[in-house]
């Protein structure tokens, strides 16, 4: 994605199913857990960069010994901020106590970080400042160890006003309105009663406090609690937990929004955001990480029992696929055939736009992301270029000499690499006019592989708000003096806001969205804007089940080739002297790509949610009035 947008968050969690001894003998440390979850984090290092959280937990301590550990960092590098700091620590203790290294039972008791059950975050902060307190995961303190509660999640809920006002009723003073906070409070409050309610029956059975411990330990139902915590909540979400005393859970949306994998043997049970980390850092097949289903959770006991439970029925899976096009790891084998698809899928129209003048086009990429996509492209163009072969052999078979059977045979796709990104530079100054001189050098450009008839297709995996094609790409491009420019997005055009914990909130902001004013101007029918206006204020005063999307109307009127070379004006500055074609991805070949994640709310504005609804007329209502607030 050229356009700068927030990725996803993600998740790590490690389950030690062995005593820590046993880690020591086999893997020559104690520390086992903790090297792991540095590899998972660093595995998807790819999906959050604003901030990362470590949290670990000591099972079966002695009164007064510290269980629990937890550390956060924003630095520029948080993963390794975090690493840093717990090796450091643990040098530390072994430098002062040279003793501990041949006690795992001394480093149990004494060095914080290390534990049977751990939890990571890496996080890319969707709004507000991006402080240490804003950074996962969140810690929910008592002096029962019961009630201790840490969450971590890669999550956005759209009822946060909802949830807040709900905690109110229940007599709580929650800190802030923040949707984590709301969430961790409404578990803790289920927690809370729980915990109260056995430690009632165990007082009947006769159990002072002490003896009630283990007892509630061992009777607490997770999956209770979270059917009662869940129950109102709309939002994507995989949400991982702890307890102080050693329960664990990760639970997923029922629409299967956001994506949870998890592996489990007799010696871990581990759980990502992503299958390709948890296949690298363990070692594990494809087939061997699962897929945690929508609505359900995994629920794992103190004593390491495992059990996945169905905590919300299941919606209509609409797992999200701009997970696939564009922030998850492209070395999933799946993600991968369906990035190479989607350039393959998205070719004809390639093939349209150079009027199938293949000797005379160049093939390229931009960024990094769009690569696999482009290879998927290129295979769709060799077919073509066969096709060509074969015509002309056979058009020509009874005067074709050696001479020029060489000739056609020699005829091959041109793939060149055109923009390299420069990431030294950095657009340090402030003001408009500086800043835009700037960026437009973000990229530098291949010279001398481009002729004055050639066309240029280069491949991006989507276009959100095109300013990096405006004021950088397309003018470093027509340096080289193309015959004409052809940007290919492997996505579909992005019309709608999402709200499940991507950023990108704001209508005004979506090129697609821009064009579609720019059209309704032109053609004398922008009243239709004050229209949709005044349906989504209506909206507001409906239930969920009643709400509908009424910014789809704008774009009605309009095809999708119409809004495309809409896009293509307005993101093509004057100076730009080649032709500049946009090209988009369709929404049927964005589903044969993707088969299994039809989550395309972006694309169509069918939210998988009630909520999802609210926020994109909130946020057209929000765009009519000029006020530049979220809309969730």
């Amino acid at each position: 994605m050229s356009d700068a947008i927030k990725h996803e968050c993600g998740i790590a969690m490690v389950r030690l199913l062995k005593p820590l001894e046993y880690y020591r003998e086999k893997y020559g440390t104690a520390f086992y857990g903790v090297n792991k979850m540095y590899l998972m984090m660093e595995k998807q290092h790819n999906r959050g960069q604003d901030g990362a959280g470590f949290a670990s937990i000591k099972l079966d301590v002695q009164p007064g010994e510290r269980y629990i550990s937890r550390v956060r960092s924003n630095a520029s590098q948080p993963i390794q901020d975090i690493f840093a700091q717990i090796n450091e620590r643990i040098n530390l203790e072994f430098s002062q106590h040279p003793e501990y290294k041949d006690s795992v039972a001394a480093q149990k008791k004494n060095i914080p970080y290390i534990g049977e059950v751990f939890l990571g975050h890496v996080r890319y902060g969707t709004f507000g400042i991006n402080s240490v307190e804003n950074v996962h995961p969140f810690l929910r303190q008592n002096n029962w160890m019961h009630r201790n509660l840490i969450i971590a999640g890669n999550f956005n809920m759209t009822n946060t006003n909802q949830l807040f006002e709900n905690l109110i009723k229940l007599g709580m003073h929650p800190k802030e309105k923040a949707d984590t906070v709301t969430v961790m409070e409404k578990i803790g409050h289920f927690l809370d009663d729980a915990v109260r309610k056995l430690y009632k029956k165990a007082k009947a059975k006769g159990m002072n406090k002490q003896e009630a411990s283990p007892y509630i330990a061992e009777h607490l139902n997770l999956a209770k609690i979270l059917k009662k915590s869940a129950a109102n909540w709309d939002g994507g979400y995989a949400m991982a937990g702890l307890l102080g005393h050693g329960d664990s859970f990760v639970l997923r949306d029922p629409a299967g929004i956001r994506p949870t994998y998890y592996y489990q043997d007799d010696e871990v049970i581990v759980v990502a955001s992503e299958r390709p980390a948890i296949q690298t850092v363990f070692n594990v097949p494809f087939e061997s990480v699962k897929e945690l289903d929508p609505g359900n959770a995994i629920l794992i006991k103190k004593d390491g029992s495992m059990k996945i439970s169905e905590i919300l029925a299941p919606l209509e899976r609409r797992s999200c696929s701009f997970e696939r096009i564009y922030f998850s790891r492209g070395s999933d084998a799946e993600i991968y055939q369906e990035r190479k698809m989607l350039g393959k899928l998205v070719m004809p129209k390639v093939l349209e736009a150079i009027k199938y003048d293949t000797e005379n086009s160049v093939f390229s990429f931009i960024p990094n992301t769009a690569e696999t996509s482009f290879y998927g492209m290129l295979e769709a163009a060799q077919d073509e270029l066969n096709k060509q072969k074969n015509a002309a052999i056979l058009e020509e078979r009874e005067k074709l000499t050696p001479e020029r059977l060489q000739q056609i045979q020699a005829h091959k796709i041109r793939t060149e690499k055109l923009a390299i990104k420069d990431v030294k530079l950095r657009t340090f100054i402030t003001d408009d006019s500086s800043r835009d001189d700037l960026v437009a050098h973000v990229y530098d450009v291949t010279y001398g592989v481009v002729k004055p008839e050639d066309n240029l297709v280069v491949i991006d995996d989507s276009i959100v708000r095109g300013t990096t094609l405006k004021k950088s790409i397309l003018k470093m491009l027509d340096r080289l003096h193309p015959k004409q420019i052809v940007v290919v997005s492997s996505a579909p055009q992005i019309r709608y806001p999402d709200c499940y914990g991507i950023d990108m909130a704001r209508l005004e902001h979506l090129v697609a969205f821009q064009a579609a004013l720019a059209l309704h101007n032109e053609n004398g029918t922008e009243s239709i804007i004050e229209e949709i206006y005044e349906q989504c204020k209506q909206q507001l005063k409906l239930d969920d089940d009643k709400v509908i999307n009424h910014v789809k109307k704008l774009y009605a009127p309009f095809s999708d080739e119409q809004i495309s070379d809409k896009i293509a004006e307005i993101i093509t500055d004057p100076s730009v002297k080649a032709d500049v074609k946009i090209i988009f991805q369709s929404v049927e070949n964005l589903h044969k790509a993707c088969p299994k994640n039809l989550g395309d709310w972006y694309f169509t504005g069918n939210y998988p949610t009630a909520g999802g609804n609210r926020v994109v007329n909130r946020a057209y209502i929000n765009f009519f009035e000029g006020n530049p607030d979220r809309a969730y």
